[in-house]
């Protein structure tokens, strides 16, 4: 690893924890001290990894132009070797640098969605190490808009390739304790900012595609980009109900099991109402069988129920906050080592395609409609 008390004085030192050897650096949301940024950043441009915030979740980053650097990102999560990661700029005109195409339409969504939870797949330049696209001809970017990430990767002076930062498969980080908890001692340092703001990763276009194609939906909304765009198409994989075989992913979130909880899960999908008498059924059915059985619901329908624990990701009528809750409460049901989740849908529009986009592949497509 990284040594990055080479650039701290003795009492900023003193201010900082250490887990596992992972430096567990505290910094403010709005106005990153830019010493603790400095740090982070000397550790980037050493070839280093540095966890770090972002309005979706947290990333964990490394130089995207140096390929023993990117190495570690996927020795450090375990991630599988064929799974893209988006870069993140803090200036549009590196997307020049990194992309060797940019069509109009794409300078038009960065125009609008800018920095923002909104990555753009375009054709990547000779510039870009193969490993940082796994061998593909097409680059992920992205600008986020998170205070500290755009200090950071101005700080660092390069592109910074990130995925979440948590174990391959495992729930999304979304606080700095998930980073910890999944990968201390693997890493460098992990920037602490508080919770992040949305909960869901980067919504994905493939802006190579004859007509724009969202691959991941997430922070960005569908409905949106279509008004920005007149025509986006969404890739069968974003509303499937069931496991799809693809060959090549230009997207993470496409290909491998993601945000997964340790426990076995099952999606309930239909009317409210139906939704509910039903998953009450299937918990009982794996209590009696000894299964300690998690309920993960809505404000609505939580008092319905009975369980060995049960869980609300909160009101059907606030879906931001049910997409920020998903993966924290979907850890705690880990931390309760449940055997069994048994999940209620929402409805997949706006906001809510992400959330159904997320728990289907957490449950591993295990769904069951009540009709």
């Amino acid at each position: 690893m990284s040594n990055p008390n080479n650039t701290v004085d003795s009492q900023s030192r003193r201010a900082m924890k250490r887990v596992k050897g992972t430096l567990w650096l505290r910094v403010n949301s709005q106005e990153p001290a830019t010493e603790k940024i400095r740090i982070a950043a000397s550790v980037i441009k050493d070839g280093g990894l540095v966890a770090f915030p972002t309005e979706t979740v947290y990333g964990l980053g490394a130089d995207a132009l140096n390929p023993k650097a990117v190495a570690r990102i996927f020795e450090a999560k375990k991630r599988p070797p064929d799974n893209p990661i988006i870069v993140h700029i803090a200036d549009k005109e590196d997307v020049y640098k990194l992309a060797k195409e940019v069509p109009d339409s794409a300078e038009k969504l960065m125009a609008q969605f800018w920095p923002g939870p909104l990555t753009l797949i375009l054709k990547r330049s000779s510039l870009v190490p193969d490993i940082t696209v796994v061998g593909l001809d097409t680059i992920a970017l992205r600008m986020p808009s998170n205070k500290v990430a755009l200090a950071l990767i101005k700080e660092s002076g390069i592109p910074i390739a990130a995925p979440s930062a948590n174990l391959a498969g495992k729930p999304s980080p979304t606080e700095a304790l998930h980073v910890i908890n999944d990968l201390a001692g693997r890493i460098d340092i992990v920037l602490d900012a508080g919770p992040t703001r949305i909960g869901v990763e980067s919504t994905v276009v493939d802006m190579t595609a004859p007509t724009p194609q969202v691959l991941r939906p997430g922070g960005t909304l569908y409905e949106r980009l279509k008004s920005a765009l007149g025509n986006v198409e969404l890739h069968p994989i974003v509303l499937a109900n069931r496991r799809m075989h693809v060959t090549t992913a230009r997207s993470p979130g496409m290909k491998h099991r993601h945000y997964a909880p340790n426990a076995e899960m099952v999606i309930v999908e239909g009317e409210s109402d139906k939704v509910v008498r039903r998953l009450q059924e299937l918990a009982t059915f794996y209590m009696i069988e000894g299964k300690k059985v998690g309920i993960l619901t809505t404000d609505e329908s939580k008092s319905a129920y009975k369980a060995n624990v049960v869980k609300s990701l909160g009101s059907r009528n606030d879906v931001a906050t049910i997409a920020k809750n998903i993966f924290s409460l979907l850890r705690e049901f880990d931390k309760e080592e449940v055997d069994m989740i048994v999940a209620e849908g929402i409805a997949p529009k706006g906001l809510g395609l992400a959330v159904m986009n997320r728990l289907r592949r957490a449950a591993n497509f295990n769904i069951l409609k009540t009709g």
